[in-house]
């Protein structure tokens, strides 16, 4: 059952705004909040919870008029206690055309914070 954006995922978004932590406790809450970042266009927190070793100096807008449809996660991972990878489909919409992106993301966590390393989209 999807969960209000406040219990989902606007309190790491709060708490990073308010005192710059990355908060989310496991992988897959931290993909479900860089999801709902991307929704909000939220590309400081997106920047802050990517791996420094793989992170962009910056992250293009999205494309005028592209909607964010919904996000499913397929499998999370937990490999050992610093390593996990989160399964996901992501749809979208764009000029009226429908769009998924189906990735397996790779996560670190380091000093007790998640952070996004990579993905292997499909």
């Amino acid at each position: 059952m999807p969960q209000a954006y406040a219990d989902c995922c606007g309190r790491w978004h709060a708490r990073h705004a308010a005192d710059g932590q990355r908060a989310a406790p496991t992988a897959e809450a931290l993909m479900r909040s860089r999801y709902a970042a991307y929704v909000l266009g939220r590309h400081d927190y997106l920047l802050a919870t990517w791996h420094p070793s793989t992170r962009p100096a910056t992250l293009a807008p999205d494309p005028p008029g592209l909607r964010w449809l919904g996000l499913e996660v397929r499998a999370h991972r937990v490999q050992d206690p610093t390593h996990a990878t989160v399964e996901f489909v992501a749809r979208s919409k764009l000029g009226g055309r429908a769009q998924r992106m189906h990735e397996t993301s790779r996560f670190v966590r380091e000093d007790g914070a998640w952070t996004y390393l990579d993905g292997e989209t499909r």
